[in-house]
């Protein structure tokens, strides 16, 4: 089975785009962040005319999660359960949730699609509310582990982190941004503690993942290494290959991150529909 995350920064803009490579890059099950949409205006067309189902949620023109898959989908879950939600003004009843979390089940593998806060500033509320989001996240997963540790499970997405100086370019400013501080890094790290795994590095050990649009920085190489895919031991047991598709970033109307995916040796069903690829 062939498994992949991408922040797809609105699926309305690129939809033909991420349908288009689905099928020429034979993915089975896609985790996408930054949907930008509600389900009323997501573009099913184009991909349940390539074979593939459509889990997700989104509330508005920001953040949002989803699924695509060519393999059915069970117990599809929204959210974690202690996930915390954010305003920067007091809110009656607490603050609201976001669409950043959303999990299904293909082929015994349990598949999380997270679109991690972004901090946007080491003085902001917005980088407690990320720490905050990820510890508890961190809690949950280590509990679910607990009671289903021979389930394959991965947890995939924009985590908004770059944990080492090299998964970012020569010249960021690590003392003055978010993605690099010390508190992002340690609650990044919580989940190795727990027991995942980025199991791509070892075999893709240089590349980044994501470059602004700004600044000219694909043409200069300046990225960063922010999406990942992260294994319980059940999960990174199963991973034969992994690859980043860098070229993705090329071309018209780009997302300003690239696919991120992993080959999990899963016995497929015989009938599964595969798209035609020519």
């Amino acid at each position: 089975m062939r498994v992949a995350t991408w922040n797809v920064n609105s699926i309305r803009t690129r939809a033909a785009r991420v349908v288009d490579w689905l099928s020429r890059e034979d993915i089975d099950v896609l985790g996408m962040q930054e949907i930008k949409c509600t389900e009323s205006q997501f573009p099913f067309e184009p991909f349940e005319e390539a074979g593939y189902e459509v889990q997700l949620h989104g509330l508005n023109q920001w953040n949002g999660v989803a699924f695509a898959s060519r393999l059915p989908m069970e117990d599809v879950q929204i959210g974690f359960p202690s996930a915390p939600g954010f305003s920067k003004t007091a809110v009656e009843g607490g603050p609201p949730l976001e669409a950043r979390a959303i999990a299904v089940t293909v082929e015994g593998l349990r598949l999380w699609s997270l679109y991690v806060p972004n901090g946007r500033g080491l003085d902001d509320p917005h980088l407690a509310y990320k720490i905050d989001w990820l510890g508890t996240l961190a809690s949950d997963t280590k509990a679910w582990m607990s009671e289903h540790p021979d389930t394959p499970l991965a947890l995939m997405g924009d985590w908004n982190i770059a944990p080492l100086d090299t998964d970012v370019w020569p010249t960021w400013d690590f003392e003055n941004n978010t993605h690099t501080s010390a508190p992002e890094r340690a609650a990044f790290a919580e989940f190795e503690l727990i027991g995942l795994t980025d199991v791509v590095r070892d075999r893709v050990p240089e590349g980044f993942t994501f470059w602004d649009y700004q600044q000219l920085r694909f043409p200069r190489n300046e990225g960063m290494r922010i999406d990942f895919i992260m294994g319980s031991p059940a999960f990174a047991d199963l991973v034969t290959a992994a690859s980043i598709h860098r070229n993705e970033r090329k071309g018209d109307g780009p997302s300003d991150h690239v696919p991120v995916v992993v080959d999990v040796a899963v016995d497929e069903p015989e009938d599964v529909d595969r798209p035609m690829i020519f």
